[in-house]
C-alpha cells in the first residue's frame, strides 16, 4: 500500500481546473481578437483599393503624355501603362477627356468607395 502511494506523489501532470483555467483563458483571448481580425481585413482591403486607384492616377497620367487626352478605358492602362487591377478590386472611369478624368474603386471586402478627379485631383472616401 506504501508503495502505490509513493508512485502517486512521484507522477507528474496537470491538473483538470489548470486545464480548464488555460483553455478559459484562451476563449477570452479569441473572443477579443477575432472580432478585431476582421476589423483589420476591411481595413486591408481598403487600402488595397486606394492603393490601385493612386497606380491608375499615375497611368492616367502617363497615357495623357503620349496621347494628350486622358484614357476612358481600364484595360489600355492595364495593358500597355503598366497598371495593375489587384482581385476582387472594382475600378470604374466615370469621365475623360483631354482636361479631366474622374475615376472610382472600390473592393469587394472593403466598406469604402475611393474616388479621384484629376489631374491633380486629391483622393476622397465616398
Amino acid at each position: 500500500m506504501l508503495l502505490k502511494l509513493n508512485k502517486m506523489k512521484n507522477q507528474k501532470g496537470f491538473t483538470l481546473i489548470e486545464l480548464m483555467i488555460v483553455i478559459a483563458i484562451i476563449g477570452i483571448l479569441a473572443a477579443i481578437a477575432i472580432p478585431q481580425f476582421g476589423f483589420y481585413r476591411k481595413r486591408s482591403c481598403n487600402s488595397v483599393a486606394l492603393s490601385d486607384l493612386k497606380n491608375f492616377t499615375v497611368a492616367q497620367e502617363a497615357f495623357f503624355v503620349d496621347n494628350e487626352a486622358y484614357c476612358l478605358t481600364v484595360a489600355v492602362l492595364t495593358g500597355s501603362y503598366g497598371a495593375y487591377l489587384s482581385e476582387k478590386i472594382s475600378l470604374v472611369i466615370n469621365s475623360a477627356d483631354t482636361t479631366l478624368y474622374n475615376m472610382i474603386s472600390y473592393h469587394s471586402g472593403g466598406d469604402k468607395t475611393y474616388q479621384i478627379s484629376g489631374p491633380g485631383g486629391s483622393v476622397e472616401a465616398l
